[in-house]
């Protein structure tokens, strides 16, 4: 850093700093004026798609009447939050996301950690290539489609869980799986890991692979067996990798899905399936209630915010990998 000391005594390198900074930010710039160029189209896509809509959050304060332009719409302040906050159908939805959510979080790392670890540890390059295939597939398969062999799986009648319970001797009857209200949650978790556990699992392989190989080499010839190898080499080398995304994965813990609960769901698991943006769609959109639909979508992008700064804090105390 140049410093500079003047006939009074006064270090002048604080004001040469910030002129010499700027000078390198604008080489930089020019040495990249094609990543610069190529970022052009996504900062306007992300304007015109992400934040010129946020001027629509105002219809949350307002009696909004369709046939009305913003501007000309009654004001009633929080009027839609307070009925939000005093509705019992809305800490049940809330429950029912947080839940699902939740379980679908932890299930979805263990799984895709696991069975990147188990893929990593294939030797045979066809048969790996194989079971990646297989458990990437499901996820390219539309939530109609997968609804429907999830519910034919779990169908009374010809349902092949069902039957193969039934041929063990698990269950003396068949069980209707899907008219059990507190079992949707579970369902819903073991759906969601069947159609995403190997798509979730490919950052974790492309990390796998930036681990230095001499690592294990040296292991190796130390005598460590594979379980050893995992624990001390592949799980402290993945933790950054997993640090991060769990941060990330927080900022969307009221994000537990729609098209499953929606196209799992019927009268008799109502209580359970029923999360936040099916009663956006039940309570608001389908009534014409606008307003009460875009307040509980407000509620859901401050609660998002909150738990992925307190995530990236936590990450940040204990001196951890963090967003920012």
């Amino acid at each position: 850093m140049e410093s500079r000391v003047t006939q009074e005594g006064i270090d002048t390198s604080i004001l040469v700093q910030p002129k010499k900074s700027k000078k390198i930010f604008i080489k930089k710039m020019m040495t990249q004026k094609a990543l610069i160029a190529m970022s052009f189209p996504f900062l306007i896509w992300l304007f015109i798609f992400k934040y010129i809509p946020l001027w629509g959050w105002s219809i949350a304060f307002q009696d909004f009447k369709p046939a009305k332009s913003l501007l000309d719409q009654e004001w009633i302040g929080l009027e839609h939050f307070k009925f939000l906050f005093t509705d019992p159908n809305f800490y049940r939805v809330l429950r029912n996301t947080l839940g699902m959510s939740t379980i679908n979080l932890v299930l979805g790392f263990v799984t895709a950690i696991g069975l990147a670890l188990l893929l990593n540890e294939i030797r045979h390059a066809k048969f790996k290539k194989l079971v990646q295939t297989i458990s990437y597939m499901p996820h390219f398969i539309s939530w109609v489609v997968a609804a429907s062999i999830i519910s034919y799986s779990l169908s009374l009648d010809n349902g092949i869980v069902n039957i193969v319970l039934l041929k063990l001797g698990i269950v003396d009857e068949p069980i209707l799986w899907l008219g059990k209200e507190t079992w949707f949650w579970g369902i819903n978790g073991v759906s969601d890991i069947w159609k995403n556990v190997g798509w979730n699992t490919i950052i974790y392989l492309a990390a796998i692979t930036m681990i230095d190989p001499e690592q294990y080499e040296a292991a190796d010839i130390d005598g460590a067996t594979r379980l050893q190898r995992i624990r001390y080499i592949t799980l402290p080398s993945l933790k950054p990798t997993i640090i991060i995304l769990m941060i990330m994965n927080l900022g969307y813990i009221l994000e537990s899905g729609f098209e499953a609960q929606y196209l799992l769901g019927n009268p008799l698991n109502l209580a359970y399936s029923e999360n936040l943006d099916i009663y956006v769609l039940k309570y608001g959109i389908s009534l014409g209630n606008f307003s009460l639909a875009t307040a509980a979508g407000i509620f859901k992008t401050v609660v998002s915010f909150i738990f992925l700064f307190i995530a990236n804090h936590i990450a940040k105390r204990f001196d951890q990998p963090r967003l920012f």
